[in-house]
C-alpha cells in the first residue's frame, strides 16, 4: 500500500538538502537553517550545562526521572550539527525513555579532527558519573555519525576500565569510516539524504591523517565484546544500512546483546520526522521502552 505521505517527505528530501561535502563555513549556517524549520514539542524544558568543559543541552520532559540521563550525540557527519539543531529529536528520545537527555556540542572537524569527538564523549560521559548519575542509570544515544561516535564511546570506556552505561540506541548508524561498504552504492538510487561522495568528505575531513582502520573512527568493524546491550534502528533505503548490519553482526559474534530493527521503506534517521510519520513515532516509542528497561 502506498504512503503518501512518506512519499511526499522522500520527494522533499531529494528536492535537496545541505551537501555535506560543501565548505563548513556555508554548510554549518545552512544546516542549521533546515533543522530551525523541525518542530520542537514546547513542553521540553531546555538548559545549558556543561559536562567537564563540554557544553550540552540538558532537555527533560515533564516527569523525567532525574536520577537517569541519555547521553545523546547528534549527527552531521562530524562536521556539523549542534546540540541546539538536534534538541527536538533528543527531546523526543527522553520523552520516549522518560529520563532527560544530554544533548553534546561535542568538538567538529576539520578543526578538531579525530579522535577529538570520541574524547569529549568520553568526558561528559565520565562528568554525569561523577557528578552523581550512576553508570547503571546512563545511557548512550546517537544518529548517523553520532550513533558511531556513542559506538566509540563504547570501546574507549571498556578499554580503559570505566564502568559502562546500561545500553546505547544507535539510530542510523555512520560508524564506519573506510568508506567501503557495498549499500554505499547499491542504495544510492533509494537515498534522498546522503551520497557516498558526501561521507567520503567528511570522513577525509574528521579523519586528518588518522588511519580509517582505527576502531575508534569505524567501530562498525571493531571487536564488540563487552558492550551493554544495543538497539540499532535503520531505515531500509540508506546507503549507510550496511553499517548498521556490520554493527549487529559484530556484535552477535562477539557475544553482545544486539536488536536490529530495518525499518522498510524509510530513510535516513527517519526518527527526526516524527511529527508527521507514525512509523516514526512507532520507533521512537520501541527505542524509549529499549532505554528504559535497561536503566535500572
Amino acid at each position: 500500500m502506498s504512503d503518501p505521505v512518506l512519499a511526499e517527505l522522500i520527494a522533499g528530501l531529494r528536492a535537496g538538502g545541505p551537501d555535506l561535502a560543501a565548505d563548513p563555513a556555508t554548510l554549518r549556517p545552512d544546516y542549521e537553517a533546515l533543522f530551525a524549520t523541525m518542530p520542537v514539542a514546547d513542553d521540553l524544558a531546555i538548559e545549558q550545562v556543561d559536562l567537564d568543559g563540554v557544553s550540552a543541552l540538558r532537555v527533560a520532559t515533564p516527569g523525567s526521572d532525574t536520577g537517569k540521563a541519555i547521553l545523546y550525540l547528534h549527527g552531521g557527519g562530524y562536521v556539523v550539527g549542534s546540540a541546539q539543531g538536534y534538541r527536538g529529536l533528543a527531546g523526543e528520545v527522553s520523552r520516549a525513555a522518560g529520563m532527560p537527555a544530554m544533548v553534546l556540542d561535542y568538538r567538529l572537524a576539520p578543526e578538531h579532527p579525530f579522535p577529538a569527538a570520541v574524547d569529549d564523549a568520553v568526558a561528559a560521559y565520565r562528568a554525569l558519573v561523577a557528578g552523581g548519575t550512576k553508570p547503571a542509570n546512563i545511557v548512550l544515544a546517537g544518529d548517523s555519525a553520532g550513533g558511531g561516535l556513542a559506538l566509540a564511546a563504547l570501546l574507549k570506556l571498556r578499554d580503559e576500565g570505566d564502568a559502562l552505561p546500561a545500553a546505547a540506541l544507535l539510530i542510523s548508524p555512520w560508524a564506519d569510516a573506510t568508506c567501503t561498504a557495498s549499500s554505499l552504492t547499491s542504495k544510492a538510487a533509494e537515498d534522498p539524504s546522503l551520497t557516498k561522495h558526501g561521507l567520503d568528505v567528511c570522513a577525509h575531513r574528521y579523519l586528518g591523517g588518522s588511519p580509517a582502520s582505527d576502531p575508534l573512527a569505524s567501530p562498525a568493524k571493531a571487536d564488540l565484546s563487552g558492550l551493554p546491550p544495543l538497539l540499532v534502528q535503520v531505515g531500509s533505503i540508506e546507503i549507510l544500512l550496511d553499517d548498521a548490519l556490520a554493527i549487529a553482526a559484530s556484535a552477535a559474534a562477539a557475544g553482545t546483546m544486539v536488536r536490529l530493527e530495518v525499518h522498510p521503506g524509510l530513510p535516513h534517521v527517519f526518527h527526526a520526522f516524527h511529527f508527521m510519520l507514525p512509523q516514526a513515532k512507532a520507533a521512537l516509542d520501541d527505542a524509549g521502552a529499549f532505554l528504559a528497561g535497561h536503566a535500572s
